[in-house]
C-alpha cells in the first residue's frame, strides 16, 4: 500500500474502538489496535530505514517512549537493534534528548528562581509524588537542570490500580518529606500536592470531593509545623480542574479550565497584616525572592505581589502548589466547595489572599486556552511569562516556517531517498498541551509536497482533553482529512495511559514499542 492513495484506516480503526467500548475499555487505557490487510498481516510498522517523528509537544509523558527508540542503554525490554532509524522529536521532551534531531528546540530559561536561590548559597528542595515530579524539578527550572544545592525527593505514585480508587494517592507520604525539610531548616521548600490534577482528570464525582478533603487535611499537616518553624508560607496552584465537576453538555468534567487561582501569603512572624495585589503566576518568584532577601533577575517581568511588606532577615520560605486547584463556584458544582476542608475555608477568610490568572496568554498560551502544568510551573520558576510549546509551533504554522522546518525535511527526504516509510506518532485531539492532529496533517503535507508516498500515522487516543468516548469520531474526522491530502493512513492506535507513560512502568512503554514496530495489539483487517 504504498502507491500514493490514501487507504482506509481510521473509520476501520474506529469499528475496533466501538466494539471494546463495548467490552469496557476506555480512551485513556484503550489496548492497541492494528489495521492489518485481509488476511491478518499488520500494515505500516516501523523497520529499520524509515524515519519517525514524534509529534507531541511537552515532555515528562514522552520521555519513556522516546528511550525505547532512541536509547541503547536501556534494558528494561528487549527491542529491535535499528541501526538507520533518524527519530526527530518535535520539542526537547527532557536534557538527555538533546543530541536527537528536535524540530523546534527550545531556547532556556536562564536566572530562574532555583538558580537565584542556589547562587545566593541557600539550601533548596523539591517533594512531590512521581505524577508531578517532572514539573516542580524540570519545568520549574525553565527546562535546565537541577542547580547546585537543590535537592529532589519523588514518591512513587500508586501504580496498578486506577487513581480514582486511591484518590489520596502518596499526599500522606509527600506531607511527612515536608514535614522533614521544614524541621532541617532548609531555606526553600517546594511541594506538588498532585490530587487536584491527577483526580480531576477522572470521571469520578465522589473520588473528587474526597481527593479534596484529603488534600485539606495533608496541606493542615503541612502549615503547622511551617508555622511553627516561622517559615514565609506561599499556598497557591498551577492550573484548574478540580473545581468543576460537570461539562456545559452535562457530562463529567475531565480538562483543565481557563480559572483563575488563589495565592495565599503567610507570615507567622509578622504582626503586620499583609496585603496582596491581583496579579499572574510569574509574580510568584519575585515574592519569594523578596522573602529570602535576594534580588530578582533582570529578566524576571513579575513583580512581588507584597512589594510594601518588610518579611525580615534570615528568613525561609515554603511554596506549597496544590496542582489542578482552580477557583470554582460556591456550589455543587465544585468539589472543593463540596468537601470537608476546614484549613482551606479558614486560609481565604483569615489569611492574605489574592488572584492570579493561570491560562491563556497570562502563562504564555493562546489566548483563552486553559493552563496546564507544564506552563504553570515554568512560568512560576522563571519569573516571567514564558512562550509555550503550543505558541511557538503555532507561531510557525501561521507563519509558514513549520512547514520549512530543516529537521523535519530532513527525516522526509531519508525516507524518500531509503524508499522507505515515514511514521507519524501524534496525538488524537484537536486540542491538548501535549498536541494535536494539526502537526502530523502538517507533516503529511510537507510529505506529499516532496514527492513521498508512504506515510503511517499512529495514533494516541487522549482521554483527557478530550470528551469520553470520541476516539471513532476524531479517527474518522482524521481520515477524512488525511484523504484530501492525498496520502497517508492510520495504522495504529492506542491509549494515552499506555503509550506515554510517565511513572517509570516500562511495561506499558514496551505494549507502545511493540505495537508500533511488530503490531502486536488487535488486529483491525482492512475491509476492500
Amino acid at each position: 500500500m504504498t502507491s500514493g492513495k490514501a487507504y482506509p484506516g481510521g473509520k476501520v480503526l474506529s469499528q475496533t474502538v466501538r466494539e471494546m467500548y463495548g467490552e469496557g475499555q476506555t480512551d485513556y487505557s484503550l489496548d492497541p489496535i492494528i489495521l492489518t490487510d485481509e488476511n491478518g498481516a499488520p500494515l505500516g510498522r516501523i523497520k529499520d530505514g524509515d524515519a519517525v517523528v514524534f509529534c507531541c509537544r511537552r515532555g515528562e509523558r514522552e520521555i519513556q517512549l522516546t528511550e525505547a527508540f532512541t536509547d541503547p542503554t536501556l534494558t528494561q525490554f528487549p527491542r529491535k537493534p535499528f541501526k538507520n532509524l533518524p527519530f526527530v522529536i518535535l520539542t526537547l521532551y527532557h536534557d538527555k534528548f538533546k543530541d536527537l534531531p528536535v524540530a523546534f528546540a527550545p531556547a532556556r530559561v536562564e536566572e530562574t528562581l532555583g538558580e537565584l536561590v542556589s547562587r545566593a548559597g541557600k539550601r533548596q528542595v523539591r517533594i512531590s509524588e512521581s505524577e508531578k515530579y517532572a514539573h516542580i524539578t524540570f519545568f520549574l527550572n525553565g527546562g535546565n537542570p537541577a542547580s547546585i544545592g537543590e535537592t529532589g525527593i519523588r514518591i512513587p505514585s500508586p501504580r496498578g490500580i486506577p487513581f480514582d480508587q486511591v484518590p489520596e494517592l502518596k499526599l500522606p507520604e509527600v506531607a511527612d518529606k515536608v514535614i522533614d525539610a521544614l524541621q532541617d531548616g532548609v531555606d526553600l521548600v517546594v511541594t506538588n500536592f498532585a490530587n487536584g490534577d491527577v483526580i480531576g482528570h477522572t470521571a469520578n464525582r465522589e473520588a473528587k470531593i474526597k481527593c479534596a478533603g484529603v488534600v485539606d487535611s495533608q496541606l493542615g499537616r503541612v502549615l503547622e509545623e511551617a508555622r511553627k518553624a516561622g517559615y514565609v508560607i506561599l499556598v497557591t496552584a498551577d492550573h484548574g480542574n478540580l473545581e468543576e465537576l460537570i461539562s456545559e453538555d452535562g457530562t463529567p468534567h475531565v480538562a483543565h479550565t481557563t480559572n483563575p487561582v488563589n495565592l495565599i501569603v503567610i507570615d507567622p512572624l509578622s504582626k503586620k497584616a499583609l496585603r496582596l495585589r491581583d496579579g499572574k503566576l510569574a509574580d510568584i518568584a519575585p515574592t519569594i525572592l523578596q522573602a529570602l532577601r535576594i534580588n530578582p533577575s533582570l529578566l524576571m517581568t513579575g513583580t512581588s505581589l507584597v512589594s510594601a511588606h518588610d518579611f525580615g532577615g534570615n528568613r525561609r520560605v515554603l511554596l506549597v502548589i496544590l496542582d489542578g486547584w482552580g477557583i470554582g463556584k460556591k456550589d455543587d458544582s465544585n468539589p472543593i466547595f463540596l468537601a470537608p476542608t476546614p484549613v482551606w475555608d479558614k486560609l481565604l477568610r483569615s489569611e492574605a489572599t489574592c488572584t492570579l490568572h493561570a491560562s491563556g496568554d497570562a502563562v504564555g498560551l493562546k489566548v483563552g486556552k486553559a493552563g496546564n502544568s507544564e506552563a504553570g510551573h515554568m512560568n512560576i520558576g522563571a519569573g516571567r511569562v514564558v512562550l509555550q510549546d503550543d505558541v511557538r509551533l503555532d507561531m510557525a504554522m501561521k507563519d509558514g516556517t513549520f512547514y520549512q522546518n530543516p529537521v523535519i525535511l530532513r527525516a522526509i527526504k531519508h525516507a524518500k531517498s531509503n524508499h522507505s516509510s515515514l511514521h507519524l506518532i501524534g496525538l488524537l485531539t484537536l486540542k491538548s498541551s501535549h498536541g494535536s492532529i494539526d502537526y502530523p496533517l502538517a507533516i503529511l503535507q510537507m510529505a506529499k509536497d516532496a514527492g513521498l508516498t508512504d506515510v503511517n500515522l499512529h495514533m494516541i487516543f487522549d482521554g483527557r482533553s478530550t470528551e469520553p468516548g470520541s476516539a471513532p469520531a476524531l479517527l474518522e474526522m482524521l481520515e477524512d482529512k488525511i484523504s484530501e491530502i492525498g496520502i497517508g493512513q492510520i495504522v495504529t492506535g492506542i491509549g494515552r495511559g499506555i503509550a506515554l507513560d510517565r511513572d517509570g512502568n516500562y511495561h506499558k512503554t514496551e505494549i507502545a514499542y511493540n505495537a508500533f514496530v511488530t503490531g502486536t495489539g488487535r488486529k483491525s483487517p482492512v475491509r476492500l
